[in-house]
């Protein structure tokens, strides 16, 4: 028995041998699975349909191989030849400086390349699947058969525009026009998260990507609908983009667990850090500009300071029990350094954002105001300007709901600052009774809106002149509702509907 295994181990390894040194047994690269990501990471930001540089697209696999109008005689890839391919010649440095990728970015990883000259050594061939061949542009747009989910809604600074997601695109309407059809602001993303203007509504900032492979944040130039910036960024798909005040900055949360931001202009990273949990989901900027905050699936809400990139604090308790789910949407108080915020307890919640005491176990110190709940979990919030108005919205076995609050612009809390310095589990019932009737009377419901069979509400935007609250989700119906009443005024499908 032991001189059979002998002989049949002895036989496997001559196999084993054998293919190796067959030339013809070399691994295929696939460009699907091998090329693709590479060329998604690093190039696709500037050469795709919406942002063409040099004329050269690499989201089709014609045009890739075929190059930009530029170098027209050069074609990009020689099926076979490397060495005679435009592109190899490109990406390939000398000196340590490689022509492309451009801007800010390193050159390609040298075993990067050396795929990309296998796989034109194997022919370039195009093993994408079928049903992941479609590639959107303004010249071959989505169709819709029925309205799409609403992850995302926002009023432009103005309050004459509403961006509203879609399906590999941002549709832009002008809320003052007759025109019933939207621009439409077609990239990359398959799956939109966040679309947020800028603080002077000239440029709009979006958050998405494509689940499981890559994320994206685009930056159009609203008034020309042109794509100014794409910055694809790890795997999987970006959260909560937001601005910071003076406009120059776009920060995001990633399934990765860090919260990054960039430079709006040239994509260039300017912040990174990864203390959070689980997936970032979240961000805002305080109104200074000079701290961050985000949220997560962990619970958390963390901020940072943006010069250092430091974690500086959990803003919220951290005593096991005293959370209660992921954290889904968080805005800067306008006004002062705190934030409001929502998640799976359906509670809004405003928060200062620096201690004015050292942490204790148990202690929730940071809590400045509690709202009433709503049904479900809340996945967005908003605040006016002056900070007196908030909206929120959350979702519940298919169900949706608004409610319109009121709140003090200057929150004073110091009929019960000794109760919110002590540990929870330390209240008294009537501390617990003097906290809740402060709450009640400091953030009032000025309305509330029950859509039973909407599917679930995931966005809401207030208009800068509080009036409005644009509402949107799983039905794909954006809701125009009075803040002062929850009077609905306006109701529309945001895209244009295909017979077919």
């Amino acid at each position: 028995m032991k001189s059979l295994l002998l002989l049949i181990a002895i036989a496997l390894v001559h196999a084993l041998m054998a293919v190796a040194a067959d030339p013809t047994s070399e691994t295929k690269t696939s460009y699907h699975k091998d090329i693709r990501p590479i060329f998604q990471a690093s190039c696709h930001g500037c050469h795709q349909p919406a942002k063409a540089k040099g004329d050269y697209v690499m989201t089709e696999f014609e045009a890739l191989l075929k190059g930009g109008e530029s170098r027209a005689d050069d074609p990009a890839i020689v099926p076979g030849k490397p060495d005679e391919s435009l592109l190899v010649l490109v990406i390939t440095p000398r000196d340590g400086e490689a022509e492309m990728p451009g801007g800010d970015k390193p050159p390609l990883h040298d075993s990067e390349i050396e795929k990309i000259r296998n796989w034109i050594s194997q022919g370039a061939v195009d093993d994408t699947p079928a049903n992941a061949k479609v590639v959107y542009s303004p010249e071959q747009p989505p169709t819709y058969t029925r309205p799409p989910l609403i992850t995302a809604l926002d009023f432009s600074p103005d309050g004459k525009t509403l961006a509203v997601s879609g399906f590999h695109e941002v549709l832009v309407h002008d809320l003052d026009s007759d025109e019933k059809e939207p621009r439409r602001f077609i990239g990359m993303s398959e799956r939109i998260e966040t679309v947020a203007f800028s603080p002077d509504g000239s440029k709009l900032a979006v958050a998405g990507g494509k689940p499981g492979r890559m994320g994206e944040v685009q930056v159009w130039d609203v008034a020309a609908g042109k794509l100014t910036m794409s910055h694809p960024v790890t795997y999987d798909t970006l959260y909560g983009a937001s601005w910071s005040p003076d406009g120059k900055r776009i920060a995001f949360a990633c399934s990765d667990n860090s919260v990054r931001a960039i430079e709006a202009g040239s994509g260039k990273q300017v912040f990174f850090n990864a203390a959070h949990d689980d997936w970032g989901l979240d961000t805002a900027f305080n109104n200074k500009g000079d701290h961050l905050i985000s949220v997560g699936r962990d619970m958390a809400v963390k901020s940072y300071k943006v010069e250092t990139e430091r974690f500086i604090d959990n803003i919220t308790s951290i005593t096991p029990g005293a959370l209660k789910g992921g954290v889904h949407a968080v805005v800067a108080h306008p006004l002062r350094d705190a934030v409001l915020f929502g998640g799976a307890d359906g509670v809004p919640k405003l928060y200062r954002i620096f201690r004015v005491k050292n942490r204790q176990i148990g202690d929730d110190s940071n809590r400045l105001l509690e709202f009433p709940k709503l049904d479900g979990r809340i996945f967005d919030i908003d605040v006016n300007t002056n900070a007196t108005r908030v909206a929120a919205v959350s979702s519940l076995d298919g169900r949706g709901q608004l409610k319109i609050f009121e709140m003090p612009a200057k929150l004073e809390t110091k009929p019960v600052d000794g109760i919110l310095q002590k540990p929870t589990h330390q209240y008294s019932a009537d501390e617990k009774k003097k906290l809740s009737a402060f709450f009640a009377e400091q953030a009032k419901v000025k309305a509330t809106v029950d859509l039973p069979d909407c599917g679930g509400l995931y966005a809401v935007s207030l208009s800068p002149d509080s009036a409005t609250v644009a509402v949107g989700g799983k039905d794909g119906m954006v809701r125009m509702y009075e803040a002062e009443t929850g009077k609905l005024v306006r109701e529309f499908v945001p895209v244009v509907l295909s017979s077919q």
